[in-house]
C-alpha cells in the first residue's frame, strides 16, 4: 500500500527539484512521488525521468504541456494511487524527522482502522538568505495527536488559515469535493485549502515542523511586487471560492465547520482587496466590480453574508486608494513579521 501520494509539480525547476525529492525519498516504498514536469525547458524532465529510472516502484514522472502550479496539482491527483495526497511544490522539502513522525502515525491509524480524513502539520518559512526561519503552527488553535471534529477547533486569527503547506487530505474525500483547480492561475491553494475541507470531519493534528517552505527568490508569487501585479490571478481564485458553495450549502453545514469555511473566505477576500486596491487603474476597478457583480447576481445571500463581514464594512466605506492604503500597510506588517519577501 502507497499511504502518501506527494505531488511535485514543477516547472524549470532543475536548480531545487533534486533537494525536494530527495527528502521524499526517506518514505521509500510507503509513498509514491509524482514529479510533474509542467512543460519545462530546462532539464526539469531530465531529471524526472531519472528518478523514475532509479525508483520505479516510488517515484512516477507525468509530463504535460504548460498548464501552471493547478494544473500540476490536478494531474497528480489523476494519478494518484495513495490513500492520501500531499503537495509539495518543487522549491521546498520536508524535514526528514516530522516525515517519518506523520508516516508512522498514519500508518498506525490505519492498521487501527481509524485513520483521520485530513492530517494537520505545521510548516516553516526557510529564509535562505539569512538562514532565519518562521513556523506557523496551530498550537492554540487545535487537539494535539488525537483525532478531533470542526467543534473542537478554537477560532483562528484572520491572518492565519489552514494552508496548502499544513494540509493532507485522504485521498477519495479530495476526490469526491470535485476539486479542479484553474490552470495558469497563481495562488491556487487559496481553492485547495478551502473547497475540499467540506468533506474532511475527522480531523488530527501532529506538532511537527513538517513542511519547508523556501523563502528568497525575488519572482516567488507571494512577494509584495508579484501579488500587485497578479491581482487578476488573486480575483480569479477567489471567485472560484465563492462558486464552490453556495449560501445555501453553507448554511446546512455543522456549525463549527460552517464557521471555518466563512473565516477561510474572509481571510482570503481580505487578500483579494490588497492585491486589486494596491494600485488604482480601470481595469483593477473593473475586475473588482465584476467579482463582486457576479456573487450578487449568483447568490445574493452569500453576497450579502459577506459584505456584512466588519472588515468589508470598513473597507468599502473607504475610498479605493484608501483601500489600498490599509490593505498594502496590513500586508507589509505581515510581510515584515513573517519575511515574505
Amino acid at each position: 500500500m502507497k499511504y502518501i501520494s506527494f505531488a511535485v509539480p514543477g516547472y524549470n525547476s532543475q536548480d531545487y527539484l533534486s533537494k525536494c525529492v530527495e527528502s521524499l525519498l526517506v518514505g521509500g516504498d510507503d509513498v509514491e512521488i509524482i514529479i510533474v514536469d509542467d512543460g519545462s525547458t530546462d532539464n526539469t524532465a531530465k531529471i524526472a525521468d531519472e528518478y523514475q529510472q532509479k525508483y520505479p516502484d516510488i517515484v512516477r514522472a507525468v509530463h504535460k504541456p504548460n498548464g501552471g502550479h493547478g494544473s500540476g496539482v490536478n494531474a497528480g491527483l489523476k494519478h494518484a494511487s495513495g490513500l492520501y495526497y500531499k503537495v509539495v511544490d518543487s522549491d521546498d522539502w520536508v524535514d526528514a524527522e516530522a516525515y517519518k513522525k506523520l508516516l508512522s502515525t498514519i500508518k498506525e491509524h490505519v492498521a487501527a482502522g481509524t485513520e483521520a480524513d485530513m492530517y494537520i502539520v505545521n510548516f516553516v518559512y526557510e529564509h535562505v538568505n539569512d538562514n532565519t526561519r518562521y513556523v506557523s503552527d496551530y498550537v492554540k488553535n487545535f487537539p494535539q495527536n488525537r483525532f478531533f471534529g470542526w467543534d473542537e477547533i478554537k477560532p483562528l486569527k484572520l491572518w492565519k488559515m489552514i494552508l496548502m503547506h499544513s494540509i493532507v487530505y485522504k485521498t477519495e474525500n479530495l476526490r469526491a469535493s470535485g476539486i479542479e483547480l484553474p490552470e495558469h492561475t497563481f495562488y491556487v491553494d487559496n481553492v485547495f485549502a478551502y473547497q475540499p475541507l467540506a468533506y474532511m470531519k475527522k480531523l488530527y493534528y501532529l506538532n511537527v515542523d513538517f513542511y519547508r517552505y523556501f523563502i528568497g527568490r525575488s519572482d516567488q508569487s507571494v512577494t509584495i511586487e508579484n501579488v500587485v501585479k497578479r491581482y487578476d490571478n488573486q480575483i480569479r481564485c477567489m471567485r472560484c471560492m465563492l462558486a464552490a458553495y453556495s449560501y445555501d450549502q453553507l448554511q446546512a453545514m455543522p456549525r463549527p465547520q460552517k464557521k471555518q469555511m466563512y473565516h477561510t473566505l474572509h481571510a482570503v477576500m481580505c487578500n483579494t482587496y490588497f492585491f486589486t486596491t494596491a494600485q488604482d487603474t480601470p481595469e483593477r476597478r473593473k475586475a473588482f466590480k465584476e467579482m463582486w457583480d457576479e456573487l450578487r447576481s449568483r447568490d445574493i445571500k452569500l453576497y450579502k453574508r459577506i459584505k456584512r463581514m466588519p472588515s468589508f464594512i470598513f473597507l468599502d466605506s473607504l475610498p479605493w486608494k484608501g483601500k489600498g492604503a490599509v490593505t498594502t500597510a496590513i500586508y507589509k506588517f505581515l510581510c515584515k513579521h513573517v519575511k515574505l519577501g
